[in-house]
């Protein structure tokens, strides 16, 4: 057990690393110069905000076990039960903070879909109140005993519905209530920087190890025998390594295939979104397929990600930096896959929720894939109304968007006073003082 809450503590920290600064350079390097400062900072803000709101009453929505109506199996869970973490034994810290590190990283890749247009503030009404009606309740449902556990259990090993479908529809809606960035798509609005979208894609695809590994549940039998915990440890943890990789290097090729034969070129782009769209497919599904199962999600999900996101231009859509087209889409491809390429031979297996039922190609009937199907809609209704309820609240208050000047000249200037590269401006702590004695005016090159 030791072992075990050490490999956790390391799996924690990789996960938090991958919302910053591995989210934070890969968003980053694809916007545009002018906002890269901005699209960075609203990932920072999602790991301060979401973090605090986690530990007051996410946890207790979650996982604290008092659903309204009292008890397990109720489609919400109190706030109060164990606000601030009330009750909550100091052993088990470790575990929560685990799962905080999923809620940061859900809510910032929201931010994908509405790059260079909104306020900060905007931003972070948005994901106090999104996280509180949709991802607690969302998690709550599929890994913390509630309604749609009790009903439609569906296997979810780290998050392809809890994490990805629902920051992916939240991305969706949140794009359309918004709006289009101003001189979008007529205006090319390419990656200002892909050696740091590239970095990014890389410190995702090493952090996704805690991601997906360190989502092991243990049997009952497994906690209460020493030598069946080692045995389903070492197993489990190996298996969703092997699988996690190689669905991520299938789907890298899917993706520059599909590149070639449409464009033909392969670009760094599409590697490095390739590498996310795998990790995203297999994140659900890392526990209940073999190797080949893994190979054929990731090709899949690299290849039809690869489409989707193309799609936005026909559709007219500003989803800034593919966060539809690549984890809606991708973590649908990974929930629905189980009901096709799951088997009982995989660790997952032995949970004891379907009774080792295998997927439609192995054998098996098509209650496993109704169960996914389930679990991939209740999550699109639910975080779907959230994001549509609290979007609209917000724009016709608070409202959502900078200036139209703002956005053009700049929002990272705008919204934060700094520009990314401008070393030479009055905006740096030196250049304000020579502008002050010059009469240079703030924020303009000498």
């Amino acid at each position: 057990m030791d072992g075990y809450y050490a490999w956790m503590i390391v799996a924690t920290a990789l996960v938090l690393m991958m919302t910053t600064p591995a989210l934070a350079l890969f968003y980053g390097g694809m916007t545009r110069s002018k906002s890269v400062l901005n699209m960075m900072m609203m990932s920072y803000i999602a790991m301060a905000v979401i973090g605090i709101v986690f530990v007051l009453w996410g946890w207790s929505m979650g996982w604290g076990g008092d659903g309204v109506g009292n008890g397990n199996g109720k489609l919400i869970a109190s706030p109060f039960h164990m606000f601030g973490l009330d009750g909550v034994s100091h052993a088990n810290y470790i575990f929560v903070l685990f799962q905080l590190t999923f809620a940061v990283i859900t809510a910032a890749l929201i931010s994908g879909s509405i790059a260079d247009r909104v306020k900060l503030s905007a931003w972070i009404v948005f994901i106090v109140g999104w996280v509180t009606l949709a991802y607690f309740p969302i998690a709550h449902n599929v890994w913390g005993g509630g309604w749609l556990y009790s009903k439609f259990p569906n296997l979810d090993y780290a998050g392809g519905t809890v994490v990805h479908i629902n920051a992916g529809v939240a991305g969706l809606v949140l794009a359309l209530v918004i709006g289009r960035r101003v001189g979008w798509p007529k205006e090319p609005m390419r990656p200002h920087n892909l050696t740091l979208t590239m970095i990014g894609a890389g410190l995702l695809w090493f952090g996704w190890y805690g991601f997906n590994v360190g989502s092991i549940v243990f049997t009952s039998d497994a906690l209460k025998d020493p030598s069946k915990f080692s045995a389903q440890f070492y197993s489990e943890t190996g298996v969703t390594f092997m699988n996690t990789t190689l669905a991520t290097m299938a789907a890298m090729l899917g993706w520059l295939l599909v590149e070639r034969l449409v464009h033909g070129k392969a670009t760094s782009l599409g590697a490095a979104s390739g590498v996310v769209a795998g990790l995203v497919a297999i994140t659900p599904s890392c526990g209940a397929v073999n190797t080949v199962g893994a190979l054929i999600i990731g090709a899949l999900a690299g290849g039809v990600c690869a489409v989707a996101v193309g799609l936005k231009f026909r559709l007219k859509m500003d989803d800034s930096l593919d966060v539809v087209g690549v984890h809606l889409v991708g973590g649908i491809i990974g929930a629905l896959m189980i009901g096709l390429v799951g088997t009982d031979k995989s660790p997952q297996g032995v949970d004891g929720l379907f009774g080792g039922m295998n997927g439609l190609f192995y054998g098996g009937n098509l209650t496993l894939l109704g169960h996914q199907a389930m679990g991939v809609l209740f999550t699109l209704v639910v975080s779907g109304l959230a994001a549509t309820v609290l979007g609209l609240a917000i724009k016709y208050t608070i409202g959502w968007r900078v200036t139209e000047e703002d956005e053009v000249e700049g929002i990272d200037f705008a919204q934060h006073g700094e520009t990314a590269y401008d070393l030479g401006t009055s905006t740096s702590r030196f250049g304000n003082a020579l502008g002050s004695a010059t009469g240079v005016k703030e924020g303009v090159s000498a």
